[in-house]
């Protein structure tokens, strides 16, 4: 590809500001579907209670099981905003922090009967806080919502903002093209897990002039053996998600998919040779993310943007809480 090709400015579109979903639709299934055919360039129109139709026989859907945790915390005084980046160690935080003057390193913050402090200051700005005691994150802390929503957390988003399925701690983020599926639409598909805990970076927008030079986060995963099984018998695998397909083809980057446990910060963006995806359904990314550069791989980056033209057209909602496309 050429340099021009290689700019993160090449992955941008405009969207106007009241097609970003900031709320979840009345029912999870109700949301409309754009299906996109990578081999005849054709567009259509369905909606998600229409996803069942494209799975045939042998084939198999692959969904993120990562649970979203409570991330975002306010010190008792209202003054500090944490959000904790990670939840292996209970006492030991991985944090963004608001405002950073007043968490330099030994600097102190209360969150409920817990007082943390700030053991280090990390080269990206990120706070390791360790505290005196668990703090009790239910009473205290609150879901993170992406920022384009501008709101707050609310009660509906302790349901809608995580999938029927949720079973495995640690997303900081909702792995949202599975938020789409209720436990009657999941009876009617072959399908399994893989864990990929989301984390804010899925957010951020590349910085870099060149994507080349963009250093992608890191996210940890788990893919089973009986998974793996599962996956090479299947005549198609149909990745729910982009967390999805970041798992299968980190796994299967050798040519073989292998299972494990660990951390991927794989990058997709094309040209990208798949090894294990052959379909793909996924919400509408932001300009200029990571997330639109990996459907871009697996499409075709005019094909994408075609057919982000023609859901702005048609008034399709965008990001976590919108519709979705179906990439076959």
């Amino acid at each position: 590809m050429t340099t021009t090709e290689l700019e993160t400015a090449a992955f941008d579109y405009h969207l106007p500001k009241e097609l970003i979903a900031t709320h979840p639709p009345k029912e999870r299934a109700s949301s409309r579907l754009l299906v996109v055919n990578r081999a005849s360039g054709e567009i259509d129109h369905a909606r998600i209670g229409d996803f069942h139709s494209f799975v045939s026989e042998n084939d198999l859907c692959v969904f993120n099981n990562t649970r979203v945790m409570p991330a975002r915390f306010y010190s008792n005084d209202g003054k500090k905003e944490l959000l904790r980046l990670d939840f292996h160690d209970e006492g030991r935080w991985r944090c963004l922090v608001r405002p950073g003057k007043k968490l330099r390193v030994g600097h102190t913050v209360e969150v409920g009967e817990a007082t943390g402090t700030v053991e280090e200051i990390l080269e990206n700005g990120d706070r390791l806080i360790r505290f005196d005691q668990a703090v009790n994150i239910s009473e205290h802390g609150s879901l993170a919502l992406p920022h384009y929503m501008e709101r707050d957390s609310e009660a509906i988003d302790e349901d809608r903002y995580q999938t029927v399925f949720a079973a495995q701690d640690g997303a900081v983020a909702a792995p949202t093209a599975g938020l789409h599926f209720t436990e009657s639409m999941m009876a009617q598909l072959p399908h399994t897990f893989v864990t990929l805990h989301v984390g804010v970076g899925t957010f951020q927008p590349v910085r870099e002039t060149l994507i080349t030079n963009h250093r992608m986060h890191t996210e940890s995963y788990e893919l089973s053996a009986e998974a793996v099984g599962q996956i090479n018998a299947a005549n198609r695998v149909i990745s729910v998600g982009t967390t999805v397909t970041r798992v299968l083809e980190h796994c299967g980057r050798s040519g073989t998919l292998e299972p494990g446990t660990g951390e991927t910060s794989i990058f997709i963006y094309p040209p990208y040779e798949f090894q294990v995806v052959d379909t793909l359904l996924t919400n509408f990314h932001l300009p200029q993310s990571t997330l639109l550069m990996l459907v871009s791989a697996f499409a075709g980056k005019e094909l994408i943007l075609e057919a982000y033209a023609k859901a702005i057209e048609a008034e399709y909602h965008f990001f976590s809480y919108g519709d979705a496309m179906l990439i076959v």
